[in-house]
């Protein structure tokens, strides 16, 4: 197995190499699709369709905006944590889906690149729903872990034999600094995973944003110290702005 590492739009993409078939660790962005197609078929000089699985490790646009796109093109198969519902269900989570694909653009403004469609159903039906510790269907070297909190249906894949576990947006690095991701809507739960993680010793993990690293125990402890005790979350965040300037109000007078 060979696993690349490939710039994606605003995340790096993990794609696994092996000689009958490939493995997108995350469904990327859909801005995405026609660079891994390249990359596949003039770099790898491979079919498109030798694609065969790909795992979305939560519903975010940069973590499932190419998947169904990419089985339409490729009829590769999609996996998925073993989480009932969808996770962009009701109202809330239309408006939730398109504050999402804004933040997506905001941060691709930030890190200076072109504008491109983040556009993506907010609905995914997979081919495999995964349980916590259940191998990947046709890879069974890789293991998918349930590390929740980020939001309800977080994936992580640990790999047995290099000992390397690619957990998607658990743990961002910003400025040379380990952080929590935003939003965190489960902090017992988000907790509860980084144990999980640490627990494992990795011999390095693999972050969508911030690629393949090795932390210390200083490092998980920083973590856990950051980790926010109350949801943090897109509403929370809006409701705090909008505190803020009755407070200073308050304080003048």
């Amino acid at each position: 197995m060979k696993l690349h590492h490939i710039d994606g739009h605003i995340q790096t993409i993990l794609l696994a190499e092996y000689p009958d078939k490939l493995l997108l660790l995350d469904g990327c962005c859909r801005s995405d699709v026609a660079m891994l197609k390249l990359f596949i078929t003039q770099t790898l000089q491979r079919p498109f369709s030798d694609l065969t699985l790909v795992v979305v490790t939560h519903m975010h646009p940069d973590h499932a905006g190419a998947a169904n796109k990419l089985r339409k093109i490729t009829g590769c198969k999609i996996a998925t944590a073993n989480v009932s519902g969808q996770w962009y269900s009701g109202i809330e989570g239309r408006v939730m889906h398109l504050t999402d694909i804004l933040l997506a653009k905001w941060v691709a403004k930030r890190m200076k690149k072109p504008r491109l469609n983040f556009w993506y159903s907010s609905q995914l039906t997979p081919d495999y729903k995964l349980n916590d510790g259940e191998k990947l269907p046709g890879f069974s070297e890789w293991v998918a872990l349930a590390t929740q909190g980020h939001t309800d249906r977080d994936l992580s894949l640990h790999h047995l034999p290099s000992n390397k576990v690619y957990v998607a947006d658990l743990i961002v690095k910003v400025k040379n600094k380990y952080i929590p991701p935003f939003p965190i809507f489960y902090p017992n739960r988000y907790r509860a995973s980084l144990h999980k993680i640490i627990t494992l010793k990795p011999q390095s993990i693999i972050l969508a944003h911030g690629g393949e690293v090795s932390l210390t125990e200083h490092d998980y402890q920083h973590l856990l110290q950051l980790a926010p005790t109350i949801p943090k979350t897109h509403w929370r965040a809006v409701k705090e702005r909008l505190k803020s300037p009755r407070t200073l109000i308050s304080n003048k007078r």
